[in-house]
């Protein structure tokens, strides 16, 4: 593994820099851990639209589709300053779900009518997949689409849908054969989430956010056109382990963030560490393991680029960077003593109270896109070569 960036990939990390630099407002650090007004709904949307002029929203997509045919470094690179800087956008599902599924799988009508809009920024998806009773065991959903003359009918529901209730449209995976074995009897639909019949609860975090909600079907109609790929074949549509750069740097970007705004904040009152000196390893500690992480998410564009396919080692980089994400949390709370529990709005709360919400809200850091265990079950099997229990 080399260690070093290209004198090309250097480049494009400044522009992508100097891009935030420019159009994030100085106090966006600010209002990023708000909760989400109509005001920053709509700075999101026109910053969205401005990463689409660059072409950096779908940079890996091809570029008869809409993108830049970018190099999975280069796309590390943007994943890692866009969330360093928590900038609206840095995820997609249409870009990671929705567009390549179309692109593989959908009609030339599908193509025309989707992939310009989400590599433009105008309709914004969520994923339709998790049930109360299909979560990691996803082919066990039982959401019904029936076929009734020229639509399908839609009962049943979903749940932990992220952004369902700012999407435009769904992205859907449903049983059309009830008698079929439960991995072949799935397929996949554009849903439009203003179709009558379709209702969207939020679900409100332990640390009072709001993303994620329940999505309830009933008989909700659409045509048959909105089927995408194969009939019951959506169960390996959606398993297709698709060539984009899956690093999860993210989740170590934003920890260097929280672990900077720490070590600034003992800078400036070295009374924290007086009054609890062991404070001081933990936060090396983890600066430890931020670079051990940081070197392990590298290594999967690394990887991609030379036409190798990471497996185990995404897991390995999933699996490290959640639970990371939950000790750096911790580590700064007990650092920051009582105060560490106060959250924001209170003129007490240190760093805004980001840590009390990082805290609650990355507990779900080892549940959501894959828990621990399923990624322990992976790295041991197909990276260790352990037999299944």
């Amino acid at each position: 593994m080399d260690f070093q960036f290209t004198a090309d990939d250097e480049a494009f990390r400044s522009d992508v820099r100097d891009f935030l630099a420019a159009e994030l407002p100085t106090d966006w650090e600010r209002r990023a851990e708000e909760e989400p007004t109509a005001e920053i709904q709509q700075f999101t949307r026109g910053f969205v639209r401005r990463l689409a002029e660059r072409r950096w929203l779908a940079m890996a997509w091809p570029k008869e589709y809409g993108g830049l045919a970018a190099g999975h470094m280069q796309q590390l690179i943007y994943n890692e300053e866009m969330s360093y800087r928590g900038a609206p956008g840095a995820f997609s599902m249409g870009v990671a779900w929705v567009g390549p599924a179309i692109m593989l799988y959908g009609t030339d009508a599908q193509k025309q009518r989707f992939i310009p809009r989400i590599t433009s920024g105008e309709d914004v998806w969520c994923t339709l997949y998790s049930e109360p009773g299909a979560g990691s065991d996803l082919a066990a959903l039982q959401t019904r689409a029936v076929a009734d003359g020229d639509d399908y009918l839609i009962n049943g529901q979903k749940i932990w849908t992220s952004g369902a209730h700012t999407s435009d449209w769904g992205w859907l995976a449903a049983r059309t054969d009830p008698d079929a074995p439960k991995h072949r009897g799935i397929s996949t639909f554009v849903v439009p989430m203003t179709s009558p019949g379709i209702t969207v609860r939020p679900l409100i975090n332990m640390a009072g956010q709001h993303g994620f909600n329940e999505v309830f079907f009933e008989n909700v109609r659409i045509p048959k056109e909105s089927l995408v790929g194969e009939l019951n074949r959506g169960w390996y549509q959606v398993a297709v382990a698709l060539d984009f750069e899956r690093s999860g740097i993210q989740a170590y970007a934003g920890s260097r963030r929280t672990l900077e705004h720490l070590a600034a904040l003992a800078r400036e009152e070295p009374e924290l560490l007086r009054r609890r000196p062991q404070t001081r390893l933990a936060l090396a500690d983890r600066a430890i393991e931020l670079r051990v992480g940081t070197s392990i998410a590298y290594r999967i564009p690394w990887m991609q680029s030379r036409g190798r396919v990471p497996n185990y080692e995404a897991s390995m980089s999933k699996l490290f960077g959640s639970e990371l994400t939950q000790r750096v949390a911790r580590t700064g709370t007990e650092m920051l003593g009582a105060y560490g529990q106060l959250c924001a709005g209170s003129r007490w709360a240190p760093l805004r109270g980001r840590l009390a919400s990082a805290y609650l809200s990355s507990v779900s850091s080892t549940i959501a896109a894959g828990t621990s265990e399923i990624q322990r079950n992976i790295i041991a099997t197909r990276g260790l070569g352990l037999p299944r229990g």
